[in-house]
């Protein structure tokens, strides 16, 4: 293997070891002093223990300087103690505190764990990028062990992971496309870390997202910089619903917070574009966007002040279709995607094999007479075969079998319901 290329199971995230001094957290003494503030007027009087998982910021070196600030400019005072040592003491806001806490909230309405700089974002998430990373024909057969494609396909994808660049999946729908997307992620494997926030030119920008982000049990980072979150590799999807806005920063102006964008959310891991063509926004559009990211690996995101900041386009991007490609874009957007993997209809021998698969997962009787009956009646000369159509079908068929009061067998009779009530035009 080349010195430069790492397989998924080689790669480690990066060691980011806790604080000792607020120069080390990149931010400085009154911001760490305004999150303070603010996270004691939504929450009343706090333990300074909670102060620290609160802000995921150390208390040596770092919260305890910034309570001080806070205490000499008599916003905060300390209202009682829980125990032994600092960390027991509680503290709560002054009336001044409680007047210039609102006054914080206009400004920025941001309240959670102190942020990351943006240079910071910026050096953790190349050093999780994906590119550069061996994908092995091992890697592939191991994630896609229950799925049923030509080997063709497989070398395609295992080539179009191995370059890290953009890939356009096409097909006839129903085939495995969006499985195949949503496997990729799980070839790659691992952990990366994502930051609850980030800051840039003054402006907090939310990134951790329990929706997109799967924290794993990290024991091993007990003294890392918790401003960090330890997450399975990021695999987001969206369809129809995405809109050029959910491309860029989102300003909530009455709270005056920013959330990030889905690629801003879906870096060191996968972006998957389902259903491309029929989103809100044209394929044109959406290619316009993001010809840049796609070929500097850099994006640039507007803050609501009209200044740009650059942050890194690290996900790999998945556009999945049924629709031809040449229908919905012309060949110089298509250049910018370069890996495109045509998913066809599957082979009679692929369509039993994973029609024998999906009796095994339904408990039912696999019986060759019953899958040549349902070719036979419902296929020859008919209509074409496709990849979903037996997992479909036999869930029928067991819907139907419990109607009847029967066991789910392949016979004539329940093949003929189920595929009455699938078929449009059986």
């Amino acid at each position: 293997m080349h010195p430069h290329v790492r397989s998924p199971a080689q790669v480690q995230v990066p060691v980011l070891t806790e604080a000792t001094s607020i120069e080390e957290t990149g931010l400085d003494l009154g911001l760490i002093t305004e999150l303070l503030v603010k996270m004691l007027y939504s929450r009343g009087s706090m333990l300074a223990r909670d102060l620290v998982d609160a802000l995921c910021l150390p208390y040596v070196g770092v919260l305890e300087r910034a309570l001080t600030q806070a205490k000499r400019e008599e916003l905060v005072e300390v209202t009682g103690s829980n125990g032994i040592g600092e960390l027991a003491y509680r503290f709560a806001l002054t009336a001044k505190g409680l007047t210039r806490a609102q006054e914080m909230l206009e400004r920025s309405g941001y309240i959670g764990p102190a942020p990351v700089t943006i240079q910071a974002y910026r050096d953790v998430v190349f050093k999780q990028s994906l590119r550069g990373r061996r994908v092995t024909p091992a890697d592939i057969h191991r994630s896609l062990d229950d799925l049923v494609f030509d080997q063709a396909i497989i070398d395609a994808l295992g080539q179009a992971l191995n370059s890290g660049l953009a890939i356009f999946l096409f097909g006839q729908p129903g085939n495995g496309k969006t499985a195949l997307a949503q496997r990729i992620s799980r070839i790659f494997g691992g952990e990366v870390l994502v930051p609850h926030a980030v800051i840039a030119d003054g402006q907090i920008i939310r990134v951790f997202d329990r929706h997109h982000h799967h924290p794993v049990d990290a024991e091993s980072l007990s003294h890392a910089d918790r401003r960090w979150v330890l997450c399975r590799r990021p695999a987001i999807m969206v369809g129809g619903e995405l809109t050029l806005e959910a491309l860029d920063l989102i300003y909530d102006p009455h709270l005056r917070v920013y959330e990030a964008p889905l690629q801003m959310r879906a870096n060191n891991g996968i972006l998957l574009i389902d259903d491309f063509g029929r989103q809100q926004v044209s394929p044109r559009a959406l290619l316009n966007r993001w010809i840049v990211p796609l070929e500097q690996r850099i994006d640039f995101l507007t803050l609501h002040t009209g200044k740009q900041i650059e942050i890194p386009f690290e996900g790999l991007v998945i556009f999945s279709t049924n629709l031809r490609p040449t229908d919905l874009v012309d060949e110089a957007f298509l250049r910018r995607i370069p890996n495109k993997i045509h998913i066809g209809n599957p082979s009679v021998r692929q369509f039993a094999l994973i029609f024998q698969r999906q009796c095994q997962a339904l408990g039912i009787p696999f019986d060759q007479q019953g899958l040549a009956y349902l070719l036979r009646t419902y296929y020859v000369n008919k209509r074409e075969l496709r990849a979903c159509q037996p997992r479909d079908i036999l869930r029928a068929l067991v819907g139907a079998a419990r109607y009847l009061g029967l066991e789910p067998r392949l016979t004539p009779e329940l093949i003929d319901r189920a595929c009455h009530s699938y078929f449009v035009d059986p």
